[in-house]
């Protein structure tokens, strides 16, 4: 029988089961950006990428500014978004989102998608943005996006070590 996911407001004790799925979800989405990135660059962004990411984790759903959604499954914590609103613009940014590897292709990051924009819509922003990766990693990201309706703002961005 499969169980019910439900999403619930961050609370601090979801945060090192969060952190843990992120470390796990993004190890294949950094291995990819790493053989598709110029070493030098890749190591001078990200000379410890689970150190990096853990720092953004945390501080991302201990920030004041941040929502953050929890996807859970009975007592395991799945997945998580972060999301802030955009008072000027009306614009509301996904800004993360993971699901254990272990819980994912279960519809989970749709249901954490759901959570955010509807939570923006009822904050009244008019927009939802997010951003990620062109890289074969990132390629799960982008079809879970545009399957929730979210649209390719086609951008390049460049990087050159000085």
């Amino acid at each position: 029988m499969l169980q019910q996911i439900e999403i619930q407001p961050y609370e601090p004790a979801y945060l090192d089961a969060i952190v843990s799925l992120s470390l796990k979800a993004w190890e294949p989405v950094f291995a990819s950006v790493e053989s598709s990135f110029a070493p030098e660059l890749f190591n001078y962004f990200y000379p410890d990428w689970r150190a990096h990411q853990q720092k953004d984790v945390e501080k991302a759903c201990n920030s004041d500014a941040m929502h953050v959604g929890v996807a859970c499954i009975g007592d395991s914590v799945a997945g998580f978004v972060a999301f802030r609103l955009g008072e000027q613009d009306r614009t509301g940014e996904i800004y993360m989102i993971a699901v254990d590897p272990a819980h994912q292709r279960k519809g989970i990051s749709g249901k954490l998608t759901d959570y955010a924009t509807q939570a923006m819509r009822a904050a009244g922003m008019e927009i939802c943005m997010l951003s990620t990766g062109a890289d074969p990693g990132h390629e799960p990201a982008r079809r879970s996006y545009e399957k929730s309706g979210f649209k390719p703002w086609h951008s390049v961005i460049y990087f050159k070590q000085l």
